[in-house]
């Protein structure tokens, strides 16, 4: 039965019609963004586990980033350890010539004096942003190595941890007590620093209060004020007075208006070994210290290699050959956390790409496939606009009936 009300063959043509345009534009969305799931909208679950690789590859990215300083900062370290045990190499072939009663064990005493000079400059120098691994001033250091998830999605954090290693002449000691107007206090420190407000604020003044153990000479006090590093070295003759503690606040504030701080430091006779800074400038200011105690670090023993006289040389090639031991294990442990971190490093970028192929795998489109899908649609869509127009003319044929 014709009708001319209800065209069955023009419906179906249109529904036809309909069903290759959205297959058409899911198509051409897959070549234009390159992925299958590119919204919740597509495939939600397949989404929800992408989006949480996606992040998890961004983390990691952070971490490669971090095992690279880390990587960098034990590298400075190892060379430094490496040099220092070259250096103390050198030391040794001079003091095995002091042996010798038929040579001028002054200059050689000055040539192992100087070297001593050379291991110190190296062991200072060897910091890199700011952490030095040689000088006894860290204990340990963490470097982020990994980002766990479990099962339930927890994600922790893993590190590995690089030991600090003492290759210096002097150990920082617990030498220091300090108060601030902010009623910060912290007594017995090995190092010390809190932050002055800006002139006029309320904590734009501090209180440093040098304590009075027993020094010795060639103890170094250090004091940071914002980029100005102020240092006093104790003397013997300091030792030997009464009131070092007094001594050494005074020398501090010489030293601190010989600078460029712009800071304004008081001393008070009344309380023995105790400055007070008031900060000048318009920006806070963060003040810290510490304090170093001459021939108590990993290589302190250094410091009594004297080859000047026959004694002293025989001494001296004990001594060196702990100090040489000393380096060379510092060097071992160095070389092999750098190692870990070397591995880890290559471990977190293989990871990394292994999760971004998962994705892809999950997300992307397979292009050769679209290609082909979007010519056959193309077709099909001409031929379904050549149905849907064949059926609209249908009903005309009924005027026939009725001529």
């Amino acid at each position: 039965m014709s009708s001319i009300l209800t065209n069955n063959s023009a419906m179906v043509a249109l529904q036809t019609l309909k069903s290759v345009n959205g297959n058409l534009a899911k198509t051409q969305g897959e070549i234009s963004t390159g992925k299958t799931v590119a919204s919740s909208k597509d495939n939600s679950a397949v989404w929800a586990i992408s989006k949480v690789m996606e992040s998890d590859v961004s983390g990691f990215k952070a971490i490669s980033d971090s095992l690279s300083l880390g990587q960098s900062t034990v590298a400075v370290a190892r060379q430094a350890s490496e040099t220092i045990t070259d250096l103390l190499t050198q030391m040794k072939g001079k003091i095995v010539a002091a042996q010798e009663d038929n040579v001028d064990r002054g200059k050689i005493n000055a040539d192992v004096t100087a070297l001593k000079g050379q291991v110190e400059s190296v062991v200072a120098a060897a910091q890199f942003n700011g952490l030095n691994l040689v000088n006894g001033g860290v204990a340990s250091a963490d470097v982020l190595a990994s980002l766990d998830r479990d099962s339930t999605g927890n994600v922790t954090a893993s590190s590995i941890t690089v030991n600090g290693q003492d290759l210096s002449s002097g150990g920082y000691v617990a030498k220091a007590a300090f108060t601030g107007t902010d009623g910060v206090a912290a007594d017995g420190a090995d190092a010390f620093g809190f932050s002055l407000d800006a002139n006029g604020g309320t904590d734009d003044a501090g209180d440093i209060v040098i304590a009075d153990p027993t020094y010795a000479a060639g103890d170094k006090i250090t004091l940071n004020l914002g980029a100005e590093e102020i240092s006093y070295t104790v003397t013997a003759d300091d030792v030997a007075s009464t009131t070092t503690a007094d001594i050494i606040a005074v020398g501090l504030k010489s030293a601190i208006e010989a600078s460029s701080a712009n800071v304004t430091v008081d001393y008070d006779s009344g309380s023995p070994g105790e400055l007070t800074i008031t900060n000048d400038g318009t920006g806070s200011i963060q003040i810290g210290g510490q304090f170093t105690n001459a021939g108590s670090g990993g290589l302190g023993a250094m410091a009594s290699i004297d080859v000047s006289t026959g004694g002293g040389a025989t001494t001296a090639l004990g001594t060196i050959e702990t100090l040489i031991n000393t380096s060379i294990d510092a060097s071992a442990a160095f070389g092999s956390v750098e190692g870990r971190i070397s591995t880890q490093a290559d471990f977190i970028s293989n990871l990394t790409d292994s999760l971004k192929s998962g994705i892809g795998a999950m997300v992307d489109a397979d292009m050769e496939e679209s290609s082909a899908r979007l010519q056959a649609l193309q077709v099909q869509q001409q031929l379904a606009v050549q149905s849907l127009s064949i059926a609209n003319q249908a009903p005309q044929s009924l005027l026939s009936l009725f001529r």
